[in-house]
């Protein structure tokens, strides 16, 4: 079957739009499967996205708009009529509406919430207590929960009556009276249990995150485990919501976007690339480049403050290239290694001195291979050209163990530092530590030089 091309499909909407034949645009959105029309709409700019979202059906746009990204939600509500964006907002989820609600202006999630109904008010407004970044904040309340003296059939009848508006069925969590979580129970274990049989006979010890935990670090939890959903619970084991594993798996795939985005030198996009304004994607770079250009004045500095020792042996200037790429490089790979490390609950960030020493002595390792390498090619070509030694081999050489040591345990250690003060360590990874370490090989590059030389 031939892909569809959804960038041209995107071209003729706009088109279409253009001349107002909008029965071609429905009839058209009407025939593509969701996840196609999604990334259609999503292709489209801001004002043609509204008139071709207006043009869905009720169900199918309620649909569409929940499979967006948040930043797609806002800049679509800010181009709907009100009572469209009243409608949509009262059929998300509560966990939805309140992640949504963190990309809108403050105004604007006040008198939506003022139009909900007293039904969803009551579904977010616990969601809404907790602070952002914990998973009290991710969390469903729509769930059914049973009590242990209820037996199958009534626990069933329960999963039938409330199981429409709730956010799973396939793992029910158990309290007693006062709300403490005291188990969870299967569908399954349900359906081929006898309905006389007791709930309480049938649960199992639970799996469960607290309200307050981080939100990534609750979400590998609930992955780790392999369940469908695991219980939120408060700091008195109460129940207080459930989270899904879809939903775990989201959390980690947006925490795992960032990651790689800062890791790249940029903020992430929230939203597909070619329906992120221009402005945006400047914005999303312009302050990391800023911050690395003023870095980079550095290594500018210890250049020019051994300007005289460089001229004295022109040499070395052909191997800086060599020495920091090599220096970031090797910087780079332990702070992408560790800051994954930490992410996955390998490491943690009272474990730096187990880390340091480990990267102490991969980076000795790793140093000690190329900088044995580097000395043996300088030593060859050294037989055909006068401008290079074997002192500067030498120089080379341990120069490349020093800053691969130098660079291994900094990356290693300053992801754990950030970790401890509550700092993403995906921040403080690739930019960061490779423009830290060209400064900083190179000063050890010149004073091994200056020993070894006597420059």
């Amino acid at each position: 079957m031939e892909q569809l091309d959804l960038n041209a499909t995107a071209g003729i909407w706009t088109e279409l739009i253009a001349e107002g034949r909008l029965d071609a645009v429905a009839e058209q959105a009407a025939s593509l499967s969701r996840p196609d029309l999604v990334r259609t709409l999503e292709r489209l700019p801001v004002t043609d996205r509204a008139v071709a979202f207006r043009l869905l059906a009720k169900d199918e746009a309620h649909a569409v708009f929940e499979r967006f990204d948040d930043g797609l939600r806002a800049e679509l509500f800010s181009s709907l009529r009100d009572d469209d964006v009243v409608r949509l907002f009262d059929a998300l989820d509560p966990d939805d509406r309140v992640h949504l609600m963190d990309e809108l202006p403050a105004g604007v999630t006040h008198r939506l919430l003022q139009r909900l109904s007293e039904e969803e008010r009551e579904l977010t407004a616990p969601i809404l207590g907790y602070e952002r970044g914990v998973i009290g904040r991710r969390m469903s309340t729509e769930y059914v929960r049973l009590h242990p003296g209820h037996s199958v059939g009534d626990a069933l009848t329960l999963a039938r009556r409330r199981g429409d508006d709730a956010e799973t069925i396939y793992v029910l969590p158990v309290v007693d009276d006062s709300l403490v979580l005291v188990g969870v129970v299967g569908l399954r274990a349900l359906f081929l249990a006898g309905s006389d049989a007791l709930v309480a006979d049938l649960m199992t010890a639970p799996i469960s995150v607290s309200a307050h935990d981080e939100e990534e670090a609750a979400a590998r939890r609930c992955v780790d485990a392999q369940v469908l959903a695991v219980p939120v619970v408060d700091r008195e084991d109460r129940l207080v919501g459930i989270l899904t594993f879809d939903d775990a798996v989201r959390i980690i795939q947006s925490a795992e976007d960032e990651d790689a985005s800062r890791a790249g030198a940029s903020e992430p996009l929230g939203r597909p690339y070619l329906s992120t304004p221009i402005t945006r994607l400047v914005r999303s770079r312009a302050v990391w480049l800023f911050f690395l250009a003023i870095s980079a004045a550095l290594t500018v500095g210890v250049l020019d403050y051994f300007e005289d020792d460089l001229a004295q042996v022109v040499a070395l200037a052909s191997f800086i290239p060599l020495l920091i790429g090599t220096g970031g490089n090797t910087g780079s790979q332990a702070a992408v290694t560790i800051t994954r490390a930490l992410a996955v609950g390998d490491v943690r960030s009272r474990d730096i001195g187990r880390v340091l020493l480990r990267e102490v002595r991969v980076g000795a390792v790793l140093g000690l291979t190329l900088g044995g390498i580097a000395f043996l090619v300088i030593l060859g070509v050294s037989l055909f050209s006068a401008s290079y030694t074997a002192p500067i081999g030498l120089t080379v050489g341990i120069s490349m163990l020093a800053i691969c040591v130098l660079a291994a345990s900094a990356g290693g250690a300053i992801p754990c530092i950030a970790k401890s003060l509550r700092i993403d360590p995906a921040v403080m990874s690739t930019p960061f530590i490779a423009t830290f370490v060209d400064a900083t090989g190179l000063i050890v590059y010149f004073l091994v030089a200056k020993a070894i030389l006597g420059i």
